[in-house]
């Protein structure tokens, strides 16, 4: 197997895509999947390594990568050294970031002969999950999209009206603390502001709607982070969609990090299990 780490794929808003590779070098030109983490998430977040490893022996071209502003940087991608960045993500760059891997791979991929770009699959987790249903409705390269304990709805998790909005509101910054790293983690006001400034854009349920690609929804049923409610909002939302429900599962399938083991959790493992039978099944009929 063929892994290349940290990539710099050159995104649009000045800091660097750091992005791994995980592939049988062969010659064949394989589907590509493309997974996006979820808030406070990275690449290289517990299980993921082993995760993109698994799809890989299943004869797939597998991408992950760091959003730009998710607060890693080139030298150290695991950690958050880059509080500035992360003080001034929005979900309209993390967007433009998922299309700067993708042009990446339709263009700039030194590997072009082991990908098929009639097949590029997205997987987002939490709000990345997120991400990926609204890039599935606009990007018409895209022919399958795997929600895993996405969120349906970006505009509630702001809780406009509490306290705690209004006092972010009128100190212009608020902290989040990373209970790994014990970092205050800031978020600028301005996250909220690039919001409502796109909020046609960035209204999951509008997307979902629009999705007419086949689309597996992954949700845990004791998720108590991104609730099952969100799945089930996707699913009656997308015309295409299937509903997964893990039995027992939390909001990350029974990962943590820094996992330790060499295989992946029950849990991730039933859906790991799911997603490959989900991409091997013919587009027509996996709806």
């Amino acid at each position: 197997m063929t892994i290349v780490k940290n990539i710099a794929i050159t995104g649009q808003h000045g800091r660097p895509i750091v992005t791994d590779l995980f592939f049988n070098q062969d010659a064949l030109q394989k589907p590509v999947v493309i997974f996006c983490h979820g808030y406070k998430g990275f690449k290289d977040w517990g299980a993921w390594d082993i995760m993109a490893q698994q799809f890989a022996k299943a004869g797939y071209f597998f991408v992950k990568f760091n959003f730009s502003h998710n607060g890693g940087t080139l030298e150290n991608p695991i950690d958050f050294p880059d509080l500035e960045a992360f003080a001034n993500n929005t979900y309209s760059k993390e967007i433009d970031d998922l299309q700067s891997v993708l042009d990446w791979i339709w263009t700039s991929n030194p590997h072009q002969s082991e990908t098929n770009l009639d097949q590029i699959y997205i997987i987002g987790h939490s709000r990345g999950g997120g991400i990926v249903t609204l890039t599935a409705s606009q990007d018409k390269r895209i022919k399958k999209i795997v929600s895993l304990a996405g969120v349906c709805d970006f505009r509630s998790r702001f809780l406009e009206g509490t306290q705690h909005f209004e006092d972010w509101k009128n100190n212009g910054i608020t902290h989040v603390e990373n209970t790994r790293t014990k970092q205050q983690l800031p978020h600028k006001f301005s996250f909220y502001q690039d919001f409502i400034a796109n909020e046609a854009r960035l209204t999951i349920k509008t997307a979902a709607q629009a999705i007419d690609v086949p689309h597996l929804i992954v949700h845990g049923n004791a998720d108590t982070s991104v609730t099952l409610a969100d799945g089930e909002n996707l699913h009656k939302w997308s015309p295409k969609s299937q509903l997964f429900v893990v039995e027992g599962a939390d909001h990350v399938f029974g990962i943590k990090h820094p996992w330790e083991d060499d295989s992946l959790s029950a849990h991730m493992n039933e859906v790991v299990e799911k997603v490959l039978g989900f991409f091997k099944t013919p587009t027509s009929l996996s709806s």
